[in-house]
């Protein structure tokens, strides 16, 4: 009679359906067997990214804490590295020659906020200041001005200010001229909201603060319009 665990195609055959018993694993083979579960473990460990290991937690034994812990540390100093090299911190200044490297070529994840402007024009002036100061407090932005004629010859004087928004070397939206931007009374609170409304930054402003502005105004107005009761009291005295 054959043997049942004979290496045979016609067994293996019959294995599947379930006319021979499965084949018996020898001992040996079962320790190699766990080990390479063990292995493959570890491997699981490696590939998983900071946030999968934090998720997938309470799927692993007792026995597995001191490893995931480990592992989870260094994904963390490896996010810490990556984010350190993205740290921007200032507006910049660029040349139409550094367009391509400094904005289409920023990298993977970055986001780019672009100034066009001109010197002595207030208004790019004043976004100047406040994109000096939005640099700081986003530093994983990168942003940039530029005077518009040495980046885009014949640039018109008119589309000025202009702002561009780039992510990953494509272009997200644009900003063009004064009108846009609401003239000499944009506070730096607006243009971080417009430019987190497009996805560059992330505020921590809970809603539009052009909002808030306009709500005071109607109510300033509101409260200027004479009532009711005061424009029959007038009427009474004529």
């Amino acid at each position: 009679m054959k043997d049942p665990n004979e290496d045979t195609e016609w067994n293996d055959i019959l294995r599947k359906k379930g006319i021979l018993p499965p084949k018996e694993v020898p001992e040996d083979d079962e320790e190699e067997e766990v080990a390479l579960q063990q292995q493959s473990v570890v491997k699981t460990y490696e590939s998983m990214t900071l946030e999968e290991l934090e998720k997938n937690e309470d799927e692993f034994g007792e026995d597995d804490e001191a490893a995931i812990e480990m592992y989870k540390q260094k994904r963390l100093a490896e996010w810490k590295a990556a984010q350190m090299k993205n740290v921007f911190g200032e507006l910049g200044e660029i040349s139409g020659q550094d367009y391509v490297k400094e904005v289409n070529k920023a990298g993977e994840g970055i986001w780019v906020v672009l100034h066009l402007y001109k010197q002595g024009i207030p208004l790019c002036t004043l976004i100047n200041q406040h994109l000096s100061g939005l640099a700081r407090k986003f530093p994983q932005t990168k942003f940039l001005r530029s005077i518009s004629t040495t980046c885009i010859p014949n640039y018109p004087d008119r589309n000025l200010p202009t702002i561009f928004v780039y992510f990953e070397g494509e272009m997200k939206a644009q900003f063009i001229g004064p009108l846009v931007f609401g003239g000499m009374n944009l506070k730096v609170e607006e243009l971080e909201w417009r430019l987190s409304e497009t996805g560059a930054v992330k505020t921590d402003l809970e809603e539009n603060p052009r909002k808030q502005i306009e709500d005071k105004m109607m109510s300033s107005i509101r409260s200027s319009l004479p009532t009711r009761k005061d424009s029959g009291s007038e009427d009474e005295d004529d």
